[in-house]
């Protein structure tokens, strides 16, 4: 049952094929098999079977089924729960129960969902290791000695463990697609604000949203589905003369050597299905995303955090929250974040970068998808695989030292940073190391549907992931 699919395993539970329990139950020694690779900060057994025997109990007496009927679902810890506590990832948090769910979570219950748990992240979803130094780090399901990426690390490694189909992630400057890329599963950041983001530790507003990691695109629809009450029927693209666009100069320069073989690999499938790649560069990219991206989030992470806590009723400032913070985050928040900190943005230069830099990076976008008459941009998701925990500084990529916030973060900066939807899949694994690899597709402000149709037919011309053991040896197929 584990390698049910979310669209299948409901369907299974809808139609009394597969009790809700025995589902759960399927999922829960899943979990506690796998509980190495430290997924799960919050994970309570017994109130997933009682939510598995309510949903039986549901079905039995003839009560509406929901779109996601009897489903457990790995939600990250950074997004407000009612029934288990909320840490985003920190001590100060450890026994925070904020007194409602975010309304995200509400409507996965309200389609017949439960809470499987809550998954570890880096702390305070201020990176992109998961390299947790409070709960522990996230180990990767390929390869446990190497980052599953962040900062919804722990999501992307239940995922593709098979402890759950589908997880709730967030992402705020590729804390969804990072994981998704270096864990294999396909991950969905829509366009910014598609989905309700309240109850959810922030950074900024501008930036956050949440979104989900799974297996399938088709799970990918669902969750959307269930987010936008838009339940029409999402079919594959026609691929024939359809254009996508190749950013050369800045998405492909300096990739790892096994990046750049498997997108070659995977353009020529998409010419071969009659995909027409359009190469024409974006001018001023770099510039435009190091004016904007960088600047808002440092400014804007005080006054969030503040607002989060006081509307979530968390029991702490936020001078007493970073005063308890791991001293990785910590140093960030005194340098950069909190009032008075050396390095903080001055108010000129963040309305720059909200009022000049940021609508001028969206233009370009705008034009560019109108001037190429491209129907989304096409890139490997991350310069290079996953790096051994640990390895955050700097990475070697063809004998050339670069940082390690490049390698993770230069690819999916620009489109959370305008508010495009982006669509990460898996393309298979690396030669060498086995360690997984992926594309993303943007597209559009407001092309989500079109997006994941798009994904639907390209998934199916990649190849399967290898299923990965509970040590990291990939064994059969998905």
């Amino acid at each position: 049952m584990i390698e049910l699919s979310a669209c299948d395993a409901v369907a299974a539970m809808r139609a009394g094929d597969v009790s809700a329990e025995a589902y759960a139950e399927a999922l829960l020694v899943r979990c506690e098999a796998g509980r190495d690779l430290n997924a799960f900060i919050t994970l309570e057994p017994e109130a997933v079977r009682e939510a598995a025997r309510a949903a039986d109990r549901l079905r039995a007496a003839g009560g509406p089924l929901g779109l996601l009927h009897g489903l457990p679902i790995p939600i990250k810890d950074s997004i407000n729960t009612c029934d288990l506590r909320t840490t985003a990832g920190t001590r100060a948090l450890s026994d925070f129960h904020s007194a409602t769910d975010a309304t995200a979570v509400a409507k996965l219950r309200a389609a017949g969902a439960s809470v499987l748990g809550k998954t570890n992240l880096h702390e305070l979803s201020f990176g992109w290791t998961s390299n947790n130094q409070a709960f522990g780090a996230v180990r990767n399901p390929y390869d446990p000695q190497r980052i599953p990426g962040g900062s919804s690390g722990g999501t992307a490694a239940a995922v593709a463990a098979r402890m759950a189909p589908l997880g709730v992630a967030e992402d705020t400057q590729g804390s969804i697609r990072v994981p998704a890329a270096l864990c294999g599963v396909c991950g969905f950041r829509p366009t910014t604000g598609r989905y309700p983001n309240d109850g959810t530790a922030p950074i900024t507003p501008l930036f956050d949203q949440i979104g989900p990691h799974a297996r399938t695109v088709e799970d990918l629809v669902l969750f959307d589905a269930v987010m936008t009450g838009d339940q029409r029927p999402v079919a594959p693209a026609d691929l024939r003369g359809l254009r996508l666009g190749i950013a050369r100069g800045f998405y492909f320069s300096g990739l790892d050597p096994e990046v750049e073989h498997q997108m070659d690999a995977v353009m020529d499938r998409l010419r071969e299905a009659g995909v027409v790649l359009v190469e024409a560069d974006i001018p001023d990219l770099a510039g435009l995303v190091a004016q904007v991206t960088a600047p808002i989030q440092i400014h804007d992470a005080a006054a969030s955090w503040m607002a989060y806590l006081k509307a979530s009723g968390a029991p702490v400032s936020l001078a007493e929250l970073v005063e308890s913070v791991s001293p990785d985050v910590k140093a960030v928040f005194e340098r950069f974040v909190m009032p008075g900190a050396p390095l903080t943005i001055p108010e000129a230069a963040y309305a720059a970068a909200r009022d000049v830099h940021r609508p001028a990076l969206q233009r370009l976008f705008t034009d560019y998808f109108v001037q190429q008459d491209v129907a989304a941009m096409l890139f490997p998701a991350t310069m290079t695989p996953a790096t051994l925990i640990g390895e955050d500084e700097t990475v070697m990529i063809g004998g050339t030292a670069i940082s390690f916030q490049t390698a993770m973060a230069r690819n999916i900066s620009p489109g959370s940073t305008v508010g495009l939807p982006g669509l990460v899949l898996p393309t298979g694994l690396t030669r060498a190391t086995g360690l997984p690899l992926a594309l993303e597709l943007d597209g559009p402000s407001g092309s989500d549907r079109d997006l994941l149709s798009l994904g639907l037919a390209i998934r199916a011309l990649l190849p399967p992931m290898p299923v990965p053991d509970l040590v990291g040896r990939p064994t059969g197929q998905a």
